[in-house]
Order: structure tokens, then sequence, then C-alpha cells
């Protein structure tokens, strides 16, 4: 079992940033991936961004893409998201979550991975 807790949300105005951590804890050595997915409020969960900590490669959705930057310190089995320039639709719930089964590639839709945390709110104001 694997555990996530996330952290550092809050509130920020347009252009500003935030980081956002996410805690791994339990089982850590069986994670292959790890990501990024927020949910608006009324809109279905979108995957914004992932780590395979195999080939250490990122990728990230287009909406969010040179903006976020997701990193890892494995000392701590925590997953960084930095977001910069953010906007008004970027407010959501952001949820981190962490993949250890062996048939899932880390590229695969990331609201369907095995752990997810509880969440944390960013709320960014025009």
């Amino acid at each position: 079992q694997v555990q996530l807790e996330e952290s550092g949300g809050g509130s920020v105005q347009a252009g500003g940033s935030l980081r956002l951590a996410c805690a791994a804890s339990g089982a850590t050595d069986n994670i292959r991936c790890l990501g990024w997915l927020r949910q608006a409020p009324g809109k279905e969960h979108e995957g914004i961004g992932r780590i395979s900590l195999r080939e250490g490669s990122t990728n990230y959705a287009d909406a969010v893409k040179g903006r976020f930057t997701i990193s890892q310190n494995d000392a701590t089995n925590t997953v960084y998201l930095q977001m910069n320039s953010l906007k008004p639709e970027d407010t959501a719930a952001y949820y981190c979550a962490a993949e250890t089964r062996p048939y899932i590639s880390c590229t695969s839709d990331l609201s369907a991975w095995e752990y997810r945390g509880q969440g944390t709110h960013v709320t960014v104001s025009s």
C-alpha cells in the first residue's frame, strides 16, 4: 500500500506561483510512476503531468506545458509540482497519483492510477 499526502495549496493572484508537494509513504519502493491531476468545479478530472521514476522522463498536458514543472526528491519520497504564471482557469483541487502495477504504463490515464491523495485546493484570482 502507498499513501499520498498533498500540501502547498492556497490562493494566489493570476501570474503568481505556487509549489505543491506530495509526500509518499508506505511501499514507496514499488512506485513506478507519479503524477498530478486536477478537478475544477463542475468538470472532470484532468491529468496535468507525470514522471516515470525508472526513466526520469516527464510529460505534461498542453494546458500547463511551459508553466508547470514536476520534480522529485528521492531521499524524502516527495514529488513536487511547481506552478508558474498561474491563470484563473488553473483553479481546481489538485491530486497526486501513483502507480505500482507493472502492466500499467506511466502514460496511461492518470485518473485510473492505483493510488491518489486527498487533494489540495488552488484558487487563482484575476
